[in-house]
């Protein structure tokens, strides 16, 4: 089948650019990676001995970062519902976030431990139509809130990754009301033309 124009702009962008030949040099699997290193340099959120829950995280690149900075008296899950090679350090599952056999596999991996920080770099499968993506996004960016609700310890912090437009006003509502403060971050190695803006919301209120 002959690629859409869009693919093919996908794939020049893709190639051309900085942050995935940065990745491949560093070992990253992904480009995604400079976001959270990009966001970790200003906000401190990652720091050794911490418990992550990294959601969306195939194919790792932001479990590696993570891994990296608990180091060996730390933890993090890692879910995605595509598989994932094997990360040292990382316990690595392959569920489907919006099912309930991907809450109880993330419950058997925590096995009770309060966790410090949730993780969401979730995204649908982009159609282009604004009308099926928009709700799409929000929804999982809304399941994600919901688990890092029940799973954070009081004084936890969560990143989501999160599209400007219907549904994004009254998400960050809902943040503010559960976390002490909240900020927006859009890393540079987020791509100009792209919607998506993360939000960091820290210090979960009691």
């Amino acid at each position: 089948m002959a690629r859409s124009k869009s693919s093919h702009r996908w794939l020049r962008e893709h190639f051309d650019d900085i942050y995935v030949k940065k990745a491949q040099e560093a070992g990253y699997r992904s480009r995604a990676v400079f976001k959270l290193e990009e966001i970790q340099a200003r906000d401190r959120l990652i720091r050794p001995g911490m418990n992550v829950v990294d959601l969306g995280a195939a194919p790792g690149g932001w479990s590696q970062l993570a891994q990296q900075m608990v180091g060996k008296k730390g933890r993090v899950v890692a879910l995605d519902i595509l598989p994932m090679e094997p990360l040292s350090g990382v316990v690595c599952l392959q569920a489907d976030f919006t099912e309930e056999a991907a809450l109880t596999a993330l419950n058997e991996a925590l096995a009770g431990a309060e966790v410090d920080l949730v993780l969401s770099d979730m995204a649908p499968n982009i159609t282009g139509q604004a009308a099926i993506d928009q709700p799409r996004a929000m929804y999982l960016a809304e399941l994600a809130l919901d688990f890092a609700c029940q799973v954070l310890k009081p004084g936890g912090d969560f990143l989501v990754k999160v599209f400007q437009g219907e549904g994004f006003d009254a998400y960050l509502r809902t943040l503010r009301r559960e976390f002490q403060q909240v900020v927006s971050r859009k890393p540079k190695a987020s791509r100009p033309r792209s919607r998506e803006v993360y939000l960091l919301a820290r210090r979960r209120k009691l």
